[in-house]
């Protein structure tokens, strides 16, 4: 007989499918506020779920309609699934919050009910991708993901979201196939779609040595198809463009959200499916090491040339992909907890970032253009703070979350010398080029400019939600940079229930 709070994830994913299409049927207000608590709910079930893991200290396997393997379907949860969970719906939530202004700005009137749908059922995939214990499972929520996350992009009026939409649904779709055709290629061999049954039958084959080519194989194609799908370089041309255009909240849940959905769910089958020790003779944690480590360089190369606010940004997000690869190819359980870390760091952050953005071409009357925005960060000071210690935190001060990120990155590098050189090196560079954009950047939104010298910024009708949420966002921040060792603990203890 299972717990109430065992119940919880299972309820979390059903209650956002419900009440996105409950949305469909609202007009936007009511849809809204059906949106909002639903995130509520999660969140709140998420938090009990976790608390329950944490005091009894093992993971929970839920059969859905009361049929065991193999023959049923799973989810399966432990400290780090509902920790992701947890954070995952508090940034959800943030990150509507923080752009709603926006949404009913940017999206034409007959359209804002069927934004708040698909982000419920986007915030379902993303729960599922987390929870599922099941590959085919995990494949049918991939393709949700994918659809909703187009779809939040293309609901922003005007032609440079269409462009940007059929970009990013291509790119997207050919990250799925590769993920189907692995699959396919796995069923074959195994027979089996269950996690724990296909690991049992992949070590059985791996310790005979039949199928190794076809297991490799697979594991490229995994691999690869998550790569594109989170954007890690060379498969991140489709990401500018996609969360550049698109409306600040949808741009702050695809960067902060839908990239690390993928990235869980490749370290899950690193994991579960087939085992760390098969993973590790395959050598495509290799591989992954060294894409991180040039996503990290590349991605800021690319953040320094450009002059559009929210594609800097975006380009960011390709470079802080790269540090979470970048643990996973260290391939110790410090350097895999780093990357989390990472995880729900970026998670934390990247939406403060979109969102601010939003506020300041509030004040340029909507234009992105570094050009544009000069001291406009004086003419919305609350922005101009939140927005800097967002950018602090992305170069790696001392304090903030995202120096905690490289604290552990580089102590789990010293824990595997053959990449201790590199891994300091792609660090110290890395933050060399995080600088040299967020702060030029920052220089700018606060310069003193004829319009804002004597500009004393006081909105007749202040955006309440997004203070809100930009003040939950730095907190939590804070929090991440004060208490990053907690985090990992959990993470590594999460990690231990994983396999």
């Amino acid at each position: 007989m299972l717990s109430l709070e065992q119940n919880f994830p299972f309820v979390c994913i059903i209650l956002s499918m419900a009440t996105g299409i409950l949305c469909a049927a609202l007009k936007p207000k009511k849809a809204m506020v059906v949106c909002i608590a639903n995130l509520v709910i999660n969140f709140i079930l998420s938090l009990l779920a976790l608390r329950y893991c944490i005091k009894v200290g093992d993971f929970t396997v839920y059969w859905m309609g009361h049929f065991p393997a193999p023959f049923g379907n799973e989810i399966r949860f432990g400290i780090l699934e509902t920790l992701l969970a947890t954070g995952f719906s508090l940034v959800m939530l943030l990150s509507i919050l923080g752009g709603l202004k926006h949404v009913f700005h940017d999206v034409d009137e007959s359209k804002q009910n069927y934004y708040f749908l698909m982000q419920n059922l986007l915030f379902a995939s993303i729960l599922a991708l987390i929870y599922t214990n099941d590959l085919f499972t995990a494949y049918v929520f991939v393709e949700i993901n994918t659809l909703t996350s187009c779809s939040i992009v293309m609901l922003k009026k005007g032609r440079e979201t269409l462009v940007a939409t059929t970009r990013y649904l291509i790119m997207s779709l050919l990250g799925s196939g590769l993920f189907l055709i692995g699959i396919s290629i796995l069923y074959d061999i195994t027979g089996h779609l269950l996690m724990p049954q296909i690991k049992e039958s992949v070590e059985a084959l791996a310790a005979t040595g039949a199928y190794k080519f076809p297991l490799e194989m697979i594991i490229c194609l995994f691999s690869i198809g998550m790569g594109v799908k989170s954007a890690l370089y060379p498969f991140h041309s489709w990401l500018p463009d996609a969360h550049g255009s698109a409306t600040s909240s949808a741009s702050a849940v695809l960067s902060g959200l839908v990239l690390k959905g993928y990235i869980i769910l490749l370290i899950k089958m690193f994991y579960r499916v087939f085992g760390l020790e098969i993973i590790y003779s395959s050598r495509v944690l290799d591989i992954l090491f060294v894409l991180g480590i040039l996503a990290m360089t590349i991605g800021s190369i690319k953040a320094i040339s450009e002059r559009d606010l929210k594609r800097m940004i975006a380009y960011s997000s390709v470079a802080q992909i790269g540090y979470i690869y970048l643990g996973i190819g260290i391939g110790n359980e410090l350097g895999m907890a780093a990357a989390l870390l990472q995880v729900l760091v970026h998670a934390f952050t990247k939406p403060m970032l979109f969102n601010t953005a939003g506020a300041f071409m509030d004040v340029a009357d909507g234009k992105k253009k570094f050009k544009y925005l000069a001291g406009a960060a004086r003419k919305n000071m609350f922005a101009g703070i939140v927005f800097a210690i967002g950018a602090l935190s992305m170069i790696g001060i001392p304090l903030f979350a995202g120096f905690s990120v490289k604290y552990y990155l580089g102590l789990s590098a010293l824990e595997n010398a053959p990449r201790v050189v590199l891994s300091i090196i792609a660090l110290i560079i890395s933050t060399v080029l995080n600088a040299i954009y967020y702060i030029p950047a920052l220089m700018v939104l606060f310069r003193k400019t004829e319009d804002t010298e004597k500009v004393v910024f006081i909105p007749k009708n202040p955006d309440i939600p997004y203070i809100i949420s930009s003040i939950v966002f730095v907190i939590a921040n804070f929090v991440f940079g004060k208490f990053a060792s907690y985090f990992i603990d959990l993470i590594i203890k999460g990690l231990g229930m994983f396999a």
